[in-house]
């Protein structure tokens, strides 16, 4: 398991963690990437229902019912590996985006670019004293023993990530 995926992992499985949420301990890596990936679209029910199932063939059933199984596995193995690691670059797709980081902390849209459409999704980090970085999330766990605060701004022209700024935050 990816060191970003790790520390997900760890931020979501503590024992301060929602009774169903600590159930992803229990996935299997392949299942931890799927559920990583495509918990940005899925309501917190569906979440629930997710992390509930007791197989891999019933959360893997549910996913390609809900139509997110293709939208992850539409992407070779290589892009999948980026998404699930974090590792956001230049050129992706909106989508890419959001499985690899979730949904933003802030969206604005931006004016006077060479684009129809152009937004900045701003994200909130945490660096851990391991190295390890974590998307932050209202209601973090982790937080006080972040040795790094910082936001990524994003910036996406027609749902295509042309920029990515980071810089040191408080928050």
């Amino acid at each position: 398991m990816h060191p970003f995926v790790f520390a997900l992992a760890l931020s979501l499985s503590s024992p301060a963690a929602a009774g169903w949420q600590a159930r992803v301990k229990f996935l299997s890596d392949t299942e931890f990437e799927h559920y990583y990936a495509l918990r940005a679209y899925m309501t917190e029910e569906q979440k629930k229902t997710y992390l509930k199932m007791k197989t891999e063939e019933e959360r893997n059933a549910f996913l390609q019912e809900l139509g997110l199984w293709d939208r992850f596995y539409q992407y070779d193995e290589a892009a999948r590996e980026k998404i699930v690691s974090g590792r956001v670059e230049e050129g992706w797709t909106k989508d890419k985006l959001e499985m690899a980081w979730g949904v933003p902390f802030d969206k604005r849209k931006l004016a006077g670019r060479q684009a129809v459409r152009s937004e900045l999704w701003v994200y909130r980090f945490e660096q851990q004293k391991d190295g390890s970085v974590l998307v932050w999330e209202p209601g973090s766990k982790t937080q006080y023993k972040a040795v790094r605060l910082f936001v990524r701004e994003v910036v996406l022209d027609d749902d295509v990530v042309k920029e990515i700024r980071e810089q040191d935050a408080a928050w």
